[in-house]
């Protein structure tokens, strides 16, 4: 059994529902635009501001992602000298721990001063009273002002105490 849909019924539902749709596009606000100049030039300084902002946040969004893995890359080489050493011996660690260090400090002293502190920071203090004592006094010294004051004081207590290996600079 079929069944058949007069069409003026059709029509008359499709031209309600029509009706309904046009009635609610009419109720919704349109995007408001400035009526003038002072508005126009206020909404481009934000969309401005808004850009400038996202690619503020994106560069230290890649900024943190680089010290993650720089944190990451020396934490991994100082695991595997520490797994070299044990396996190796004393005699061949002792050999191969000074290189890294000197190399760790060549890197850092190649970096920015601020961007070196920032990573700088996060390693143990073993490792960045080990490295400073490689590099340059100079160095050293552009890198601990751009320290916080707290890590700058915490590596000058431990450089103080720790005594000096000929020949380190």
């Amino acid at each position: 059994m079929t069944i058949r849909i007069p069409l003026l019924s059709l029509t008359t539902a499709m031209a309600g529902i029509a009706a309904i749709g046009n009635a609610v596009a009419a109720a919704t606000p349109a995007p408001s635009t400035p009526d003038s100049r002072l508005g126009l030039s206020v909404q481009q300084d934000l969309a401005t501001r808004d850009r400038q902002a996202a690619s503020r946040q994106q560069a230290l969004d890649l900024r943190e992602q680089a010290v993650r893995a720089s944190a990451a890359r020396i934490k991994a080489e100082l695991e595997a000298s520490r797994a070299a050493t044990t396996m190796a011996g004393p005699a061949t660690a002792q050999d191969a721990a000074p290189d890294s260090y000197t190399d760790l400090a060549s890197i850092y002293q190649a970096m920015k001063p601020a961007k070196a502190a920032v990573v700088f920071e996060q390693l143990d203090l073993d490792v960045q009273l080990k490295v400073a004592r490689k590099m340059r006094e100079r160095s050293t010294g552009m890198m601990l002002a751009a320290m916080t004051p707290k890590g700058a004081a915490r590596l000058t207590m431990a450089l103080a105490r720790a005594p000096r290996a000929t020949g380190a600079r």
